[in-house]
């Protein structure tokens, strides 16, 4: 079995499952408690935002756990936008975001917010000079994304941060850094807002964090409760936090280990695209994450292939797995090319994964593409 869908979710590693097990043995206490076995469970979650708030270089206490990506995202833009709306009302993003992103944007349309939305060229880039054009004095929250999840395209955080404090310092800047936490360098010092998630590294699903800077106000979406003071109350999940600690600690330490085998595992499969006719990269096939691979192969649907792919047990997706069963939905890839999207296959990687499994792969595509294009009708 080949798996290259790790940019949908990783496996638990061994390290990280045992830790949260004999977690779950011995400090089942609810972490509120007021006893000495509710103080240790909440030990576990200081330790765990300790570690997490190194990995950016933050404060712990500018650290919030969730339950991932997508409720960080939901809170950071929902929040920020509420807590400012008086100031202004536009705020900004760009066309290939996560679902999470885009739908939260659009209910803040449905507010009454107007909502500004950057195109990207045709490597997923958005143009800097657009957006310092368009931020201004009534702009209050700009959320562009770190490492697209579809096509790995790496935005220039430092840049678009200083762009956007220059135009108007009090507006907050957002950064969904879900495909690039513990994979490419994250430093808090370039963000207002950051989001997030555990199971994109090797951790538990149900996990994930925020970073908020001191001095930034996010109103709270949940209430009922004090845990992570009130902006995200109710039980913490005390076994995932303790997982996701173990796994990012694990992660920062192999990171560039990890980041140097994973680009052998993407240039190797990369050479599908030079065996076969009529195949594109999209993103950026030199400056883009190692973590995905994204191509498109002409007169192949992206989901036959990848059915195709999965009958000699090799795991791959079509795009991001919280839209994949949106009937009709507009893929990320047709908002940077022309109609490439329904051909399109997103190969995604961690470090377990070897250069073998990712020769077998191109294999298999050198075998499956030309025999799947005989069936295209001419």
């Amino acid at each position: 079995m080949i798996y290259f869908d790790n940019a949908s979710t990783t496996k638990m590693s061994e390290q990280v499952m045992d830790y949260m097990c004999e977690f779950m043995k011995k400090n089942f206490a609810n972490p509120s408690s007021l006893h000495s076995m509710g103080f240790e469970a909440e030990k576990e979650i200081t330790k765990a935002r300790k570690i997490v708030a190194s990995a950016i270089n933050a404060d712990p206490e500018e650290i919030y756990f969730t339950s991932g990506g997508t409720e960080a995202n939901n809170t950071a833009i929902l929040g920020v936008a509420e807590a400012y709306r008086r100031r202004g009302k536009r705020v900004i993003t760009m066309n290939i975001e996560h679902p999470s992103v885009t739908d939260s944007y659009k209910e803040l349309e449905r507010r009454g917010f107007e909502v500004i939305t950057l195109a990207v060229d045709e490597k997923g880039y958005i143009d800097i000079d657009e957006l310092e054009n368009t931020v201004n004095e009534d702009t209050i929250l700009v959320s562009i994304m770190y490492v697209n999840n579809e096509v790995g395209t790496i935005q220039d955080i430092e840049k678009i941060y200083k762009t956007i404090k220059g135009k108007n310092p009090n507006c907050v800047f957002h950064t969904d850094c879900v495909q690039a936490f513990c994979k490419h360098p994250v430093n808090c010092k370039f963000a207002d807002i950051i989001t997030l998630s555990g199971h994109k590294i090797c951790s538990a699903k149900g996990t994930g964090a925020m970073y908020v800077k001191k001095g930034i106000r996010v109103n709270n979406l949940h209430f009922g409760g004090s845990q992570e003071k009130g902006l995200r109350p109710g039980t913490e999940n005390t076994y995932g936090i303790a997982a996701l600690g173990k796994a990012v600690e694990i992660s920062v330490e192999n990171m560039d280990l990890n980041y140097a085998k994973v680009l052998e595992v993407k240039n190797a499969l990369m050479k599908a695209a030079d065996k076969l006719e009529d195949v594109y990269v999209n993103g950026d096939s030199e400056k883009g994450s190692p973590y995905i691979l994204n191509m498109s192969f002409k007169d192949v649907k992206g989901e036959v292939l990848l059915h195709a792919l999965e009958n000699e047990e090799i795991y791959v997706a079509t795009g991001s797995a919280c839209s994949s069963r949106i009937k009709e939905k507009k893929k990320i890839v047709d908002n940077m090319t022309e109609g490439r999207g329904a051909n399109a296959v997103r190969f995604s990687f961690s470090c377990e994964n070897t250069v073998e499994e990712a020769e077998r792969v191109v294999e298999s595509l050198l075998k499956n593409v030309p025999l799947l294009r005989r069936f295209v009708p001419r």
